[in-house]
């Protein structure tokens, strides 16, 4: 899942970026209004952080901009001002929730996993596709109440095609999704780690939980439940 921080304040957004990375996200950072409008309208992102005061052009308007471009990704407004005139004109602008400074780190990461799955269509924390259970916050994977070893990628993948179960997803949109903006991507290494993951979830060959559509991508095929 890719995740755009939207803040001026260097060491700020460093910490956040840096938290969100050892949380399994991939990161880009903009650290004024212009550029943030400029990457949300061009890169594909799964939700944005947004800082309200921001220099050149503000969050609000960026927000406003970004929904006006038909850009419907989740937005966490952060804001150092106390008025609430100020939050009911972040989410009037398109924003879907607001944190106030200063904030807990794990309350951000709680109100984005929450984004998240209300943008993909789950209402329960816990991903479950027939017997596979996926849970965001402590990164634990369980086939039928077994648990299931992952690699930190092996889950990021396992994480976007189950938020997606059913869909069909392409390689080329997985890459977007898992891979930092600069960061080098090889399609090959996705085919790798689908071919693990299958091992991983189902030695047996009795669920099939990802199925390959030549040509197409993969699908996570497994019925969804708490939706």
């Amino acid at each position: 899942m890719r995740v755009l921080v939207v803040e001026d304040e260097a060491a700020l957004r460093g910490q956040i970026a840096a938290r969100l990375r050892e949380e399994g996200f991939a990161v880009e950072e903009a650290p004024d209004g212009r550029e943030a409008l400029y990457m949300g309208n061009e890169l594909p992102v799964d939700a944005a952080i947004v800082d309200l005061g921001l220099p050149g052009l503000d969050g609000i308007e960026v927000i406003r901009r970004w929904r006006e471009a038909g850009r419907g990704f989740p937005v966490l407004i952060l804001t150092a001002r106390g008025r609430w005139q100020d939050k009911v004109e972040g989410l009037e602008a398109g924003a879907d929730d607001y944190l106030a400074k200063p904030f807990h780190m794990e309350e951000l990461l709680a109100r984005l996993r929450a984004l998240l799955r209300r943008s993909a269509g789950w209402a329960s924390p816990v991903i479950r596709c027939g017997p596979v259970e996926l849970d965001p916050a402590s990164h634990e994977v369980r086939v039928d109440g077994a648990p299931v070893e992952l690699t930190a990628f092996e889950f990021r993948l396992l994480r976007y095609l189950m938020l997606h179960a059913g869909e069909v997803v392409s390689k080329s949109e997985l890459s977007e999704h898992l891979y930092e903006e600069d960061a080098d991507r090889d399609s090959n290494v996705i085919e790798v780690l689908v071919a693990r993951l299958r091992r991983k979830l189902d030695p047996e060959r009795r669920l099939e939980p990802i199925e390959t559509l030549r040509g197409r991508g993969y699908r996570f095929r497994l019925e969804r439940a708490g939706a």
